[in-house]
């Protein structure tokens, strides 16, 4: 398959007899090459022919997401080995759910019911004990004082004191006051609250007891565990009595019986216990009948799940297919893939029997000047790429695509800024363990950052690669450099540049055999060769990458046949910025080969301002004066080349267009028809050639500044490079050249582990992210603006592969 185009594709016409309609498109979406077209786009989606199909499926999704959430509950999980059994259609597995829904409500309900009652059974418990602890404590405490008044009086007393015990002995019973109590539970953070009203509101007529209860207590009406207070409220008179009957019910107070008999307040606890005893072995049978049916609904889940998915997006897709006339056949359009016609024939084919039809589906080619879509043929390598082209728009039909070199450019790039074969190598294990576990991965659902990490993971191993290669031509590893690949080609001149001072330093030896000499990293005097060399080189990068982008510019023009843009934009663009940027490479080279010492911004600055000056000093080849002055004339010729004739051409076109000089094919009778109905009153229209030239003018600007500036921009790639050069050689000799300088072992172990986070935190992340960035912009915006529109639309076929998981 052609990876530089777009798959070809053509527009489908299937008549589909009724009967065999859901087979059909069922097997299409198994191949999933066909992308159907909505011929019932006027139409509501309550409106269309299936949808109350569609509503019955959204029914059952919505009870297998019932199953999902009760199966969380229970600690279950859906079983990934289910098969798939033939004789469960629609219809059936509807009635199933439905039962199997049933009898899960009335599982709940039931078990709701039973643990209500089992808490408020055992809040009924802790009352019985705390408050029968109160009564105890009360009784015992009047028993006391009893016989303390008893023995007093027996005792030595006052002539005064048979009376007064006489006086209280003939009190009249009916005239002592009657206390009343309510009992019941209230949380612990709410008690002081509820005291507090409890006093105001009776103004101070009320006595309130309450014992904490040890641990957590379920609410029965929440069923949350909360920490509660058991209390005792002792009154007089019904009006005190109502008051307190509202307050506890603002609070949330559970309220339970209470008796003052000893022997009643056993019993009740008696029973109350074997009460308990029996719910809890209810709740433990129930529990475990829950457990085996929703053991059952799990093995099942996934085919049931994947079963309603499939028929709703069948049913949709049969609501984008139109009834003819005769109520017997459905019309589908669509496009597909020229190389999958015989896959979708045979599919067609295949349903017709299987679905007993007597009648087979009609596959049709139809003619059309509708843009088709575009489709790029990728696998898990190539994906990741073609995602950071389809970010920027997709690309036209036919149109050549950037994906193809990106896969070399993006990364290399990348390295270019990121160039240093220790960081690299640790990028390249991290991304190994993403690859060698990527099948696991697959399996599971990731965090945002971490499914994006894993999506681009052989994006980021080919940044990886390319920054170990571009690393070891720059000679840093952690912006240390190595003598790889045999000693430095400099030597001391004597003893007195011992220690490597670039003024002693002379060349004893055989250049470098493969990237910087280890001795330019040696001082900083020998940094702005280095400097000069990467800045360089990222105008060869960019001026190289930009012409390849106008290459592919004229390649685009070929394949659509535009003569005009091919003489009129491809020419010009390549004199105007090969005149310019091409010549500065050109230099850039040959004062690399030469070892001259010319300076390349005065000759490039005079080439415009003095172009007829002698050179003198800057002279780098013999006839350059000339050639200068031929390049800036071409460049100067190219501006209006790209400017005039493009539009006089399109005007010229257009009138011959209406003298009638000029026809257009006509294969048949529809094409006729449609050429008409595309053109309509439009095709007679004025051509506005002031628009037109404004427009050229604008496109003409724009490249000729543009040329300028992207050329600028590529320098971000010294920039970057120097940046994370300077950076790693901070972290190096700041922190562990520093920490190792104390011979101190606890300050080397710390200056480690701060160089180790500042390496990964900063170079291996943040400046990752930089370079990443950058790259993407240089790939966008200076390569892709040459020839890449990026104005068509993705091939999206029906295919039950790319049902998403949250899809219901």
């Amino acid at each position: 398959m052609d990876l530089l185009r777009s798959e070809p594709m053509q527009l489908v016409q299937l008549i589909i007899p009724i009967e065999s309609a859901h087979r059909t498109v069922s097997y299409l979406g198994d191949l999933g090459f066909f992308q159907f077209k909505d011929l019932n786009s006027e139409k509501s989606p309550f409106q269309r022919t299936y949808a109350n199909q569609i509503k019955r499926c959204g029914e059952m999704a919505r009870k297998l997401r019932f199953f999902k959430e009760q199966m969380t509950k229970a600690g279950l999980s859906p079983s990934t080995r289910s098969m798939m059994d033939d004789d469960v259609d629609l219809d059936n597995l509807e009635v199933k759910l439905g039962e199997l829904e049933a009898d899960l409500i009335e599982m709940n309900g039931n078990q709701e019911k039973l643990q209500r009652s089992y808490n408020e059974l055992i809040e009924y418990k802790l009352v019985l004990q705390k408050a029968g602890e109160f009564f105890q404590s009360a009784q015992s405490s009047a028993a006391a004082k009893q016989r303390e008044a008893e023995a007093e009086q027996r005792g030595e007393g006052s002539i005064d004191s048979p009376l007064l015990l006489e006086q209280e002995m003939v009190t009249d019973p009916s005239k002592q006051v009657k206390l009343g109590f309510i009992s019941g539970l209230v949380t612990r953070e709410k008690s002081l609250a509820f005291e507090r009203i409890l006093f105001r509101a009776t103004r101070g007529n009320v006595f309130l007891k309450q014992s904490v209860v040890e641990g957590h207590v379920i609410d029965p009406a929440s069923g949350e565990k909360v920490e509660k207070n058991v209390f005792v409220v002792f009154y007089s008179g019904e009006r005190a009595r109502n008051k307190i009957m509202k307050i506890c019910e603002a609070f949330g107070a559970n309220r339970y019986p209470f008796t003052e008999d000893l022997g009643k307040q056993f019993q009740i606890i008696t029973e109350v216990s074997g009460r308990l005893e029996e719910l809890k072995t209810t709740i433990d049978i129930g529990l475990v009948h829950q457990s085996n049916l929703l053991q059952t609904i799990a093995y099942h889940f996934e085919q049931w799940s994947l079963m309603v998915k499939k028929e709703k997006s069948i049913f949709h897709t049969l609501n984008m297919l139109s009834i003819d006339v005769t109520q017997s056949c459905l019309v589908a359009e669509g496009w597909c893939p020229i190389f999958a016609t015989k896959q979708i024939q045979n599919v067609l084919q295949k349903a017709t029997i299987d679905s007993s039809s007597q009648v087979g589906t009609i596959f049709h080619v139809l003619q059309t000047k509708e843009s088709p879509p575009t489709y790029f043929h990728t696998n898990k390598f190539t994906t990741a790429f073609q995602e950071i082209v389809d970010a920027y728009g997709i690309a036209k039909y036919q149109e050549a695509n950037p994906g193809v070199f990106t896969v070399v450019t993006f990364p290399f790039l990348f390295a270019v800024m990121f160039g240093d074969w220790g960081h690299g190598i640790c990028l390249f294990l991290a991304t190994l363990y993403f690859i060698i576990r990527e099948k696991k991965f697959a399996s599971q659902k990731l965090g945002d950052i971490t499914q994006m990490i894993f999506g681009g993971r052989y994006v980021i191993m080919m940044m990886a690669l390319f920054s170990i290669y571009t690393g070891l031509i720059y000679n840093e590893f952690f912006s240390v450099p190595f003598e790889l690949f045999g000693p430095s080609a400099y030597g001391c001149r004597d003893r007195s540049c011992s220690d490597a001072s670039t003024e002693g330093l002379v060349k004893v030896r055989a250049t470098y055999p493969f990237g910087v000499d280890p001795k330019w990293h040696g001082t900083r005097s020998e940094l702005p060769f280095l400097n000069s060399l990467k800045m360089k080189m990222s105008i060869l990068l960019g001026v190289a990458q930009m012409n390849l982008g106008i290459i592919l510019s004229y390649f685009n023009a070929k394949f659509f046949d535009n003569d005009i843009n091919i003489r009129y934009q491809f020419v010009p663009q390549m004199i105007f910025l090969n005149s310019l940027f091409g010549y500065l490479s050109l230099l850039i080279v040959v004062k690399w080969c030469t070892g001259s010492q010319a300076d390349l911004y005065h000759v490039m600055i005079y080439m415009f301002l003095s172009p007829t000056d002698d050179l003198g000093d800057n002279q780098l080849f013999f006839g350059q004066k000339f050639l200068q002055i031929v390049l800036l004339l071409a460049a100067l010729v190219s501006v209006p080349w790209m400017l005039i004739p493009k539009p006089l051409l399109l005007k010229k076109q257009h009138e011959e267009r209406h003298r009638g000089q000029s026809y257009a094919l006509l294969h048949n009778f529809d094409d006729a028809v449609e050429m008409e109905s595309h053109h309509g009153s439009g095709s007679h229209e004025e051509f506005e050639f002031s628009e037109v030239f404004v427009h050229q003018l604008i496109h003409t600007i724009e490249f000729v500044l543009g040329a300028v500036s992207n050329t600028a921009s590529y320098l971000r790639l010294w920039a970057l490079s120097l940046a994370h050069s300077e950076l790693s050689s901070v972290f190096y000799d700041k922190v562990l050249l520093l920490a190792w300088g104390f011979n101190n072992t606890i300050i080397l172990i710390i200056g480690i582990l701060v160089f180790i986070c500042a390496t990964v935190g900063v170079l291996l992340v943040m400046e990752t992210l930089s370079a990443f960035l950058h790259a993407l912009r240089l790939h966008w915006v200076e390569f892709q603006n040459k020839f890449y529109e990026g104005d068509g639309y993705k091939f999206q076929p029906f295919s039950f592969a790319l049902l998403s998981e949250e899809d219901d």
